[in-house]
Parts: C-alpha cells; structure tokens; sequence
C-alpha cells in the first residue's frame, strides 16, 4: 500500500458532493486544490493532471460523507502534479483497472479485463514491447478472473486503440467505471478501497513526471487554514495557526505541492 507521511493538518476542509458556484457553497477534492493553488475556482484545475482529476472528481463523489473527510490530507499531493506524456494516461487507468477488476461485481469484470489490456496495449506501444508481454499487476488481476479475462482476450484481439482516442474518451471511461464499479461492488464498506485507489493514482502520477515523495509534501498551514475557513471548516479544529486574509486566498500564493 502507498502511504503518505506527512503531517494531517489539525483543520480539514468540509467536502462534498458535485460542483459547487463559490467555496461558500461547498467544496470538491479538486475545488480545494484550485483554491490553495491560487487558481480559478473550478473543479478542473490545471495544477493537476486531467485523468488524475477525473480520479480525484469520482472519488470524492463515491465516498461516503462520513468518510469524505479522510481525502482532505490528500489533496496537497494532486497540486503540480500534470504533464503531457500519455504514459501518465495510461498508467493511472491502468492502475484504476487492475485494482477495481477483482472487486467488482461479475457483471462489470468483462468491461474492467478489457479495460487492462487496452491500458497495456497502449504502454506496449509507448515502451516498444510485445504486445503479450503483460505488467505483473495486470496479470495478477486478471488470473483472479479468468472467465472475464479469457473473453476479454478475445473480444479485444487484433485491436490497437489509437493514442489520441485513449486520451481523450477511453482512459476517463475506465478510471470511471472502475470508481463506480468499487463504490458498488464486492466490498462491504467501499470508503476504503476508494482512498487507496486515489492513493494509488497519485503515486502512478508521481512517478510519471519524477516527483520525488522522501520529503513528504508540504503545504502552507495558514493558508490552508483560510482555505478551510472559506469553504467551512471548522475553527475549533484549529491549534495555534493563525488567521491568513481570505483575499491571500482568492488572490494567489498558491501551496506548494513539494
């Protein structure tokens, strides 16, 4: 499991569901990080990358209000964290595949198998590599369904998804479907699984564009604190971090994501 040492800050952001018109409506996992990224308010950012985003939006959505509080520590890690290399694309659908392929329900493991090897197919294109020759992950889920992974074989032989419609419509639909599929899947209490599977992400994000993550990430305490108060936090929560204008806030000097 991927883990991050920082430091929990002692006030978290209330999140919720959607999108939201101001933060004082509300907050999403990717609203937030527009907001401490010294961005528009959106919940499209571009301090992060789209797919990893869409992820973060999913996520957020699936997650019980009881338990949306736990991402909060995470939405740090998302901020800078993009580039322009499909092998990000396909590397975080990838990861979103293989973790929810076994965990969903048998209905959906024939569209989670396809969704591996269309993911592996296309880094076999990007890496130079024989198109059977599969990552241990991918076939590590599917030997846990053979039935879906033996018809998705079939169906998908022969067929090369091109780059730029894997960018743009098959990679959001896997990292969807996978989402969706775990929320309301083989799990008792899908919270958990849901984090990990944003955790996992990120960390396919990282390594992608070579952040290195010994350090821990750091973020500005005060302004998230402003950040928190601007779209309901709870000042209770707070020990010894002072008040930061909420104009710093709307205006700019964005966190710093490392």
């Amino acid at each position: 499991m991927v883990s991050y040492d920082h430091q929990p800050p002692q006030l978290l952001p209330v999140l919720s569901r959607g999108k939201h018109r101001s933060p004082r409506k509300g907050a999403c996992f990717m609203e937030f990080a527009s907001l401490l990224a010294g961005e528009r308010w959106s919940d499209h950012p571009a301090c992060t990358h789209p797919l990893l985003a869409a992820v973060a939006r999913h996520v957020n959505d699936y997650t019980s209000d009881a338990a949306r509080s736990r991402l909060a520590d995470l939405i740090p890690s998302v901020i800078g964290l993009t580039g322009d290399d499909l092998r990000i694309d396909a590397r975080i659908a990838l990861r979103c595949a293989t973790m929810a392929l076994p965990m969903v329900a048998s209905e959906r493991q024939r569209v989670m198998a396809v969704s591996v090897l269309a993911c592996e197919r296309v880094l076999a294109d990007l890496d130079g590599r024989p198109l059977g020759d599969l990552e241990g992950q991918s076939r590590t889920a599917l030997a846990r369904t053979p039935h879906a992974a033996a018809w998705a074989g079939r169906f998908t032989s022969g067929v090369r998804p091109s780059a730029k419609r894997f960018r743009r419509s098959a990679a959001p639909a896997i990292v969807r479907d996978a989402v969706e599929g775990l929320a309301q899947g083989c799990v008792t209490d899908p919270d958990e699984p849901l984090r990990e599977l944003l955790v996992r992400a990120i960390h396919e994000c990282e390594v992608c564009v070579g952040r290195d993550r010994s350090s821990g990430t750091r973020f500005d305490q005060e302004l998230w604190a402003s950040a928190c108060r601007l779209s309901g936090g709870s000042r209770s929560a707070i020990v010894g971090i002072p008040d930061v204008p909420a104009e710093r806030v709307r205006q700019g000097e964005p966190v710093s994501p490392i």
